[in-house]
């Protein structure tokens, strides 16, 4: 089974070549991270959390979003996403072990993330998120590899996956709830302490990991012929009409409550992200550009004619994908640090070195989920070749 990730077109060692190029890009700024520390990024004293922390939230929501399609399946047997289950647990493993890569990064040396597994603090969120990453990875590493070899061979799955598959569903939600603890637990940053963030984060992964996977549907459809069903993609698209909803109303709570009750270090972060204080505005283009996209995904959407137009469809989920990945990256990272607890204001771009080692992790995690996704392929194909000679 392995070996069909090692056979391909033209067309598809180019894009593993191009994944390396970028992997190679992101390992030459890495070493010199190494090297040099972390001075060579834009996070100083005041903003210890930048780019790799933002990279990192936003993928544990999208790793979080593969009980989407995995509890309607195996809970309420619904057979319309039978192909969609196996490109959702792919995604999931991809994104797991970029959220893995970017704490290793982000904490300076990857020695030091083994540290917190072999040396825990008990009370520290990092750790528990640390654990519960690492143990769905391990979940959906088992679940996949069992479930796709037993449909190679035409069998059903083990007994004992169901189980697995069961406990799958709740370690994933967990993931992004204790993400959401590690920011709303830190009581000098007021902007984060808040009882909605976890739901905020899961709304916000339901709508932007399912609209992901219909994008790789989608071209999966139109590069190998693997359909995975209009009635799938219909029911994702529904799914992320609902969940951008409730992500968009969260938001609005939370100006809310921020706004009427005028409590002065909520209202600073809002005032800086949306205007800027003091001169320093270098987020609210972001912040104002991120709010359109999502209200005007979310509307369109909503409209059932425009959501089943598959014409349409691909532009609305990417206006989904790039409204979270700015709210949820830079918008609430870098929002929690100003002001300081000593009132400073500091503000914090990446630096091309940050870019780089970024760039590097998203080709890790892009050439793991063309790996696996071409494996899931060449599975289904040989399926349909060996169904055509029995009939």
């Amino acid at each position: 089974m392995l070996d069909a990730a090692f056979r391909g077109s033209k067309r598809y060692w180019t894009i593993l070549a191009v994944w390396v190029a970028l992997i190679v890009i992101g390992g030459i700024a890495f070493a010199r991270q190494m090297t040099e520390g972390l001075t060579i990024t834009g996070m100083s004293q005041d903003v210890t959390w930048g780019i790799y922390i933002a990279q990192f939230t936003f993928f544990v929501g999208v790793a979080a979003s593969a009980v989407m399609v995995v509890l309607p399946y195996y809970l309420h047997d619904f057979k319309a996403f039978g192909r969609m289950v196996i490109l959702g647990e792919c995604l999931a493993i991809s994104a797991v072990l970029m959220c893995i890569l970017f704490i290793m990064v982000d904490m300076g040396q990857p020695q030091r993330f083994t540290n917190v597994l072999l040396h825990p603090t008990l009370n520290s969120m990092m750790f528990w998120d640390s654990l519960a990453l690492m143990g769905y990875l391990f979940l959906n590493l088992i679940i996949g590899a069992t479930t796709l070899d037993a449909e190679r061979k035409g069998a059903p799955p083990a007994r004992w996956v169901k189980p697995l598959i069961i406990l799958s569903i709740p370690v994933a939600v967990s993931i992004h709830t204790i993400t959401a603890f590690l920011y709303s637990g830190l009581e000098a940053r007021p902007f984060w302490m808040t009882a909605i963030l976890a739901p905020r984060f899961l709304a916000s992964a339901f709508a932007s990991g399912p609209s992901l996977l219909i994008l790789l549907a989608l071209i999966l459809r139109k590069m190998n012929k693997f359909d995975v069903g209009r009635e799938a993609i219909r029911k994702l698209a529904l799914i992320v009409a609902y969940a951008m909803v409730i992500n968009i109303f969260f938001t609005g709570v939370e100006f809310f409550t921020a706004l009427y009750s005028d409590m002065p270090h909520h209202t600073m972060a809002f005032e800086y992200m949306f205007r800027g204080i003091e001169g320093h505005n270098s987020l609210a283009p972001w912040m104002w550009t991120g709010m359109s996209i999502a209200l005007i995904s979310a509307i369109l959407l909503i409209i059932p004619k425009i959501r089943a137009n598959e014409r349409f469809l691909p532009f609305l989920c990417v206006g989904v994908i790039t409204s979270i990945w700015i709210e949820k990256g830079m918008g609430i990272v870098v929002t929690g640090f100003v002001p300081s607890p000593l009132g400073k204001i500091v503000d914090y771009s990446p630096t091309g070195a940050e870019v780089m080692v970024t760039v590097g992790v998203y080709g890790i995690g892009l050439l793991v989920l063309t790996l696996l996704y071409k494996i899931v392929v060449e599975v289904r194909a040989r399926q349909n070749v060996t169904y055509e000679k029995v009939m």
